[in-house]
């Protein structure tokens, strides 16, 4: 069987469009990931997951960012709200894996499997807000903490967690989503911030490259399309050796058609070239060269599956689990 080509893509709105449907069976993405644009309600996000599985296959990973605060996909009064992460610093290791699971459990019962989260990221004084509460905190054993529950308890729930955006966006001036953000400070001082993915690189993740460039590291390209930063950062310093996904390639950080950058990401390192747009044509001009998942990706994505079924936990309490969160949150309301 020829394995599924190394890309995710986004789609156009809350139901799989037929030129969509035939997209997926023709061009078989390793998976989908969805946003706001997807999402009306519980009973028409699972007929969506259902149907996007119909086209790729059952075991097709299909993607959301739920992270929490503002990063958040599902959203009230059809889904639950859920409490940013940078909420939880000090708070005990018992509330954040809590949340974690509850997001997690709300993710896997309309199909979602792989949850873009958590950010590791320092939140670091004076440098721009795209991080802020999105982080657990600027201290990197804070972030470590924090960090090890959410996955815990995302994989505790059956969902796959990201950690991004390594080797660290906290540092950036500027928010990637809109422009190139460039960190200029030594080596020595990035030790920070790439300590919380070190630690928590074997825990079963994903990963996800920043579009940012370090000139400590790489002065010429962001990390996601540095040959030098994945292999001798990511892969390297940090030890990271699970499935590597780019951030989307549609944020104007980086310059280029979807064909080429998709070329681009994968040729420097990254197993999966992701592109959000939900655009057909983007879509289909990324897929259109894309290259199968390769060997060792394929054994990646395998790992990481295991990982989180060896955690998961059959049919938790929730009331149990939100209760004791709850009652952390409102001690330090």
């Amino acid at each position: 069987m020829v394995p599924p080509r190394a890309a995710i893509i986004g789609l156009s709105g809350p139901v799989l469009l037929p030129e969509e449907a035939a997209l997926l069976r023709a061009a078989r993405p390793l998976g989908v990931i969805l946003f706001a644009r997807n999402v009306r309600d519980p009973a028409q996000l699972s007929a969506l997951t259902t149907a996007i599985r119909e086209a790729l296959g059952e075991a097709a990973p299909v993607l959301v960012d739920q992270e929490g605060g503002r990063v958040a996909r599902l959203r009230p009064p059809h889904f639950a709200a859920f409490p940013a992460p940078g909420r939880f610093e000090g708070l005990p290791d018992a509330a954040a894996r809590a949340n974690a699971t509850l997001l997690g459990l709300e993710c896997r019962a309309v199909g979602l499997d792989v949850v873009c989260g958590p950010v590791l990221d320092l939140r670091l004084p004076g440098r721009h807000s795209v991080v802020g509460d999105r982080g657990f905190a600027g201290d990197p054993e804070e972030v470590i903490r924090l960090g090890a529950a959410w996955i815990e308890g995302l994989q505790q729930a059956g969902a796959i967690p990201v950690i991004k955006h390594m080797p660290g966006h906290g540092r950036a001036m500027v928010d990637s989503h809109l422009e190139m953000p460039r960190v200029e400070v030594s080596r020595a001082e990035l030790a920070a911030d790439l300590a919380p993915f070190r630690a928590l690189a074997g825990r079963g993740a994903w990963g996800m490259t920043a579009h940012i460039r370090f000139d400590a590291f790489d002065a010429e390209r962001p990390a996601t399309l540095s040959p030098i930063v994945i292999r001798e950062v990511i892969r390297g310093e940090i030890g990271f050796d699970g499935l590597l996904l780019s951030d989307d390639l549609a944020m104007k950080a980086l310059h280029g058609t979807p064909a080429s950058l998709t070329a681009a990401v994968l040729a420097a390192g990254c197993d999966v070239a992701l592109n959000c747009t939900g655009v057909l044509a983007d879509s289909q001009a990324a897929l259109a060269d894309c290259p199968p998942l390769s060997e060792r990706a394929l054994q990646r994505l395998a790992d990481s599956q295991a990982a989180t079924a060896a955690r998961w936990l059959p049919a938790p309490d929730r009331t149990a689990l939100a209760a004791a969160r709850d009652a952390v949150l409102k001690d330090v309301a």
